[in-house]
């Protein structure tokens, strides 16, 4: 054979190859997506501080932002976040991107509003865009009427209704008894419950340490577990193992097996106790500090293990997004301070391989104005869940919210649910 016609021979081999492999991937994004989507959400739900404040006052309400008490949190907006992942020392700070002008709900700029507060409308809120008048911190059913709601018009009872997949994950929940005392170990999954009622106290017999602050206390609030005040996503008032939606709700060291084998759902919301989510400050105080800088760097360790585990997994790796979402703003103890007024801002972190690249080597620091309602207008779009019944697909005041497209790059998060 002459070389021409050997070539010929050779090129439509080549392009038979190449043609495969395309057609491979095409297939590839077919089954799985497309590589720009996400397909994972995390949240790690953290508590009472201000991002920023007009003032820090000494034993008083501390901010986070550029706070020595949160190392971790702080590495991660200016650059040097590192982390071990698969064995290797990367810097973690190249897939972060943050909000500047994230506030508490139905906040205005002279604070001149009605005040979302304490913690738990907030969590209700950032379920189904308003807080149904609740005001309080009661547990779902210790009311009459109970503050949980019968409405199906909420993110995961959505996302349920849609065929999409949520979890939540609590510490101290699913502990099992020893010597009529409970201990810091989960129970098995055959007897996991759904956590409806606070419990807080001291561990007994058996020396198992909290994982994140190595102590003996344990503090589970169900005021911050949002998916637990809808009767479609709590199994209604039922506190026993007959509960058909009891294994929705996983006690916080099941993660790591979820992650390990690959088992996570599509949205999981995570709360560490109020110990370790910046809440409440232990006994004693942690690492050395007390009052409200204990707190602070109890949470911030809490999140320096917790995100690298997440970042390991597979279902990170592929369109995975981890939210630090903090809950409420708080006053910082100046006199005629108002939490409520755009001088005090609320933590709001993504990380993700999907995020908004870094500029000028630092995360990208978005100004545009965000509450709870961008997050739940976000989490529609991403998952494509519609409100129903009423004038607009976007739950409550989703409607009026920017969604979270800033802070990702160009056309991860569809412009629609």
């Amino acid at each position: 054979m002459s070389l021409f016609p050997r070539l010929r021979t050779l090129a439509a081999f080549a392009l038979l190859v190449a043609f495969g492999c395309w057609y491979a991937r095409a297939q590839d994004r077919d089954h799985d997506g497309d590589d720009r989507d996400v397909k994972h959400v995390f949240v790690i739900a953290l508590e009472n501080h201000n991002w920023t404040q007009p003032t820090t006052v000494t034993g008083g309400i501390e901010p986070v932002f550029q706070n020595p008490s949160a190392p971790f949190i702080n590495s991660l907006v200016n650059g040097t976040a590192t982390a071990f992942i698969d064995g290797r020392l990367l810097n973690i700070s190249k897939q972060v991107s943050y909000a500047t002008a994230y506030h508490n709900v139905l906040a205005t700029e002279g604070g001149s509003n009605p005040h979302i507060h304490p913690s738990e409308p907030n969590y209700l809120w950032a379920e189904a865009g308003t807080n149904f008048g609740v005001l309080n911190d009661d547990d779902p059913y210790k009311d009459n009427p109970p503050n949980a709601q019968t409405t199906t018009q909420h993110l995961s009872g959505l996302l349920q209704s849609a065929g999409r997949t949520w979890r939540s994950y609590q510490e101290d929940t699913d502990l099992t008894t020893s010597s009529g005392k409970l201990i810091n170990l989960p129970l098995a999954e055959s007897n996991w419950t759904v956590p409806l009622v606070s419990l807080s106290g001291v561990f007994g017999p058996g020396n198992y340490l909290n994982e994140y602050n190595d102590s003996t206390q344990y503090n589970y609030a169900p005021k911050h577990n949002p998916m637990l005040f809808f009767a479609d996503t709590n199994g209604g008032n039922n506190a026993t193992t007959t509960n058909p939606l009891r294994l929705k709700y996983a006690p916080l060291q099941q993660l790591a097996f979820d992650l390990a084998n690959d088992r996570v759902a599509d949205y999981n919301w995570i709360t560490p106790d109020q110990y370790n989510d910046q809440h409440s400050a232990l006994t004693g105080g942690f690492a050395g500090l007390t009052g409200d800088a204990s707190q602070i760097k109890a949470g911030d360790n809490a999140l320096s293990r917790l995100v690298p585990l997440i970042m390991a997994s597979r279902a990170y790796k592929d369109g995975g997004v981890i939210i630090l979402w903090w809950d409420e703003s708080e006053a910082d103890g100046e006199t005629g301070d108002n939490a409520d007024d755009f001088n005090h801002t609320v933590g709001e972190i993504v990380i993700s391989p999907l995020a908004h690249e870094n500029e000028n080597g630092l995360p990208y620091a978005s100004s545009i104005p965000y509450t709870h309602s961008s997050d739940l207008r976000t989490l529609q779009e991403i998952f494509h869940v519609k409100a129903t019944g009423g004038s607009s697909p976007y739950l409550g005041d989703a409607a009026n919210a920017n969604d979270l497209s800033d802070l990702f790059q160009p056309g991860v998060i569809p412009s629609r649910p």
